[in-house]
């Protein structure tokens, strides 16, 4: 089967959603951006007249004639015309914007009319303080308001009929962050109330209480489409009021005419990044899944070195530390299937090798046997057949001698059998072994006189050891026997004890003689192993001394073994001081 990459698929379905994603915006926008604007504005506007009608019975409850000020700060504020409609929804007339100037020791209120008077009309950045010109007529007789014809051009000659003040401001209020041209905006109103408000109309809305009625109107001169609504309002005077809003909605066409050309531009460049972002994105996605799958490869292939792990704290990252787990439980179950793979085989090898100590064993027994039995039926026999009298002790003698051999070869069998099977159990105690070895020497003392043997022995040293008694005296009786009688005549026989290690004593026992062939020096520990096998056997003891040494002292957990050395052979063997230093005699 095809194989499908998974980064070509993450990079499809994101893609795709990418794409998906920006065409449902561009959806959204053309059929809903335009309509949602106008409700957020119609609902703006509508919290703003309940807000400013509030506000405003409070200003001219506090102080009359605050609330016109109010009405210009709340125009600014919502970018909206507002006016109030009297019972019979005409315009009440009020002029929110203004400048007062301080000229000549009295101040000049500039009220500012929406008849004739343009936003551009009007200095930019004017402020309290700043000095300012105004070119009108005064309509009281005090000359303290006057109707303004132009506005901060000191340097134009002043027309017939018109006066003159230059002064200070001492305050204002202009149209600020207005989105169209305000005074001309707050001129249509009358136009708009006359086209909307019917009589049919006008009864509806005195008919619906606290509601808000909306309409939309289009200047037919501008072709501005305006948002229009009417909400009743109580000034607290007992007289029926409304409130008049109306905003323009030109910025929102023109956002959503330039929002489109601006999306016809954009389109390629979202295109394109949105498809090398999915690229990314998809690699890195699946670049953890394919280190995984590159792990989970090499663990098939029974590979637990090379697993690559991924640390990250959220699945791929546990899934990669599962994986790590997994791999070192395996290796670790791997090299236990080897290393018991590896005991099998050698306890294979060891039993095949037991079956075949077994069969030399039977054989070596039967030979071993086979000798003395000879000898004594014949010796027996003799005395059946009625030998001379000087004759009788001499083969009752041997016929004894061959008996305790036979006697000494099976004792020595039964004593192997039991450590071969784990029947042995150590008693140890504390034991001097210089006293051992004194002991032992004493024992083959007529042996050495008989040899001619030059005894050298540091045994008068205390050497305090923790072992069993009996089985060390057992060992020093065998490998002192065995070296006495593979001893040269007239030969020296040396016994040392030393430290071996902090803590650990050794014993060395060595005898001046032949040396042991190299091939023979690991095989000198089997039962029944000799390595002189032309040796008389009246010489050789039973065979076995060395196997049960070997078994003692492996008990002990002693270090032991054989070597030649430049005038013979040395066997030695350690055993753990008790004190850890050697006492002094």
């Amino acid at each position: 089967m095809k194989r499908r990459s998974v980064v070509m698929k993450l990079f499809a379905v994101t893609a795709a959603l990418v794409l998906l994603l920006f065409i449902i915006l561009l959806l959204a926008e053309g059929l809903f951006f335009e309509r949602f604007y106008r409700t957020s504005k119609n609902e703006a506007i509508e919290k703003s007249l309940t807000a400013f009608g509030n506000a405003y019975r409070q200003a001219e409850q506090s102080k009359p004639g605050s609330g016109t000020r109010l009405l210009g700060e709340f125009m600014n504020r919502s970018d909206a015309s507002i006016a109030m409609l009297n019972e019979r929804f005409e315009l009440i007339a009020a002029h929110p914007y203004f400048l007062e100037l301080r000229a000549d020791g009295k101040t000049v209120t500039v009220p500012l009319t929406s008849e004739g008077m343009t936003a551009d009309a009007l200095p930019p950045g004017l402020k309290i303080g700043d000095r300012l010109t105004v070119d009108g007529i005064f309509m009281d007789e005090e000359d303290t308001i006057m109707q303004p014809i132009a506005i901060g051009q000191e340097e134009r000659a002043l027309e017939e009929g018109l006066v003159r003040v230059s002064g200070t401001i001492a305050d204002l209020l202009v149209p600020e962050r207005r989105s169209y041209n305000p005074f001309y905006q707050d001129m249509q109103m009358n136009e708009a109330l006359s086209k909307w408000l019917t009589d049919a109309e006008k009864a509806t809305i005195q008919t619906m209480g606290g509601g808000t009625a909306k309409t939309e109107w289009t200047d037919p001169w501008s072709g501005v489409r305006y948002a229009a609504m009417l909400q009743p309002f109580a000034p607290g005077s007992g007289d029926a009021r409304y409130l008049f809003a109306m905003t323009s909605l030109q910025p929102v066409g023109e956002a959503v005419d330039m929002l489109k050309r601006y999306i016809a531009y954009l389109a390629p460049v979202v295109l394109v990044v949105g498809l090398l972002l999915s690229w990314v994105y998809s690699r890195m996605v699946s670049r953890p899944l394919v280190r995984l799958t590159r792990s989970a490869t090499r663990l098939s292939e029974l590979d637990f070195a090379g697993h690559e792990e991924i640390r990250s704290k959220d699945e791929f990252g546990e899934l990669s530390s599962r994986m790590t787990a997994m791999s070192r439980n395996l290796e670790a179950a791997l090299a236990e299937l080897r290393q018991a793979n590896e005991q099998l085989k050698r306890d294979v090898e060891e039993k095949e090798r037991s079956e075949r100590l077994r069969k030399e064993l039977v054989a070596n027994i039967s030979h071993e046997l086979k000798t003395p039995l000879g000898i004594v039926k014949g010796f027996a026999e003799g005395l059946q057949d009625g030998v001379a009298a000087d004759k009788r002790e001499r083969y009752l003698s041997i016929i004894v001698t061959e008996t305790d051999r036979m006697n000494a070869l099976i004792m020595d069998m039964l004593e192997l059998s039991r450590f071969e099977v784990s029947a042995v159990r150590l008693q140890p105690e504390a034991i001097s072994l210089s006293a051992s070895i004194r002991e032992a020497l004493r024992s083959f003392s007529g042996q050495i006189e008989e040899k001619g043997l030059l005894l050298a022995a540091n045994a008068h040293e205390e050497w305090q050891v923790h072992a069993d008694p009996k089985r060390i005296e057992q060992v020093l009786m065998n490998l002192l026997g065995n070296a006495i009688r593979h001893a040269a005549e007239g030969g020296a026989l040396a016994v040392e004890v030393a430290r071996h290690s902090p803590g650990r004593a050794i014993a060395t026992i060595e005898n001046e003689g032949a040396p042991i062939a190299a091939a023979d020096l690991d095989r000198i520990w089997e039962q029944f192993y000799r390595a002189e096998r032309s040796r008389d056997r009246k010489s050789g003891g039973t065979g076995l001394g060395l196997a049960i040494v070997k078994h003692i002292l492996t008990l002990h957990g002693s270090e032991f073994g054989v070597r030649n050395t430049a005038r013979g052979v040395a066997f030695y063997f350690t055993l753990n001081e008790t004190g850890g230093d050697s006492n002094e005699p």
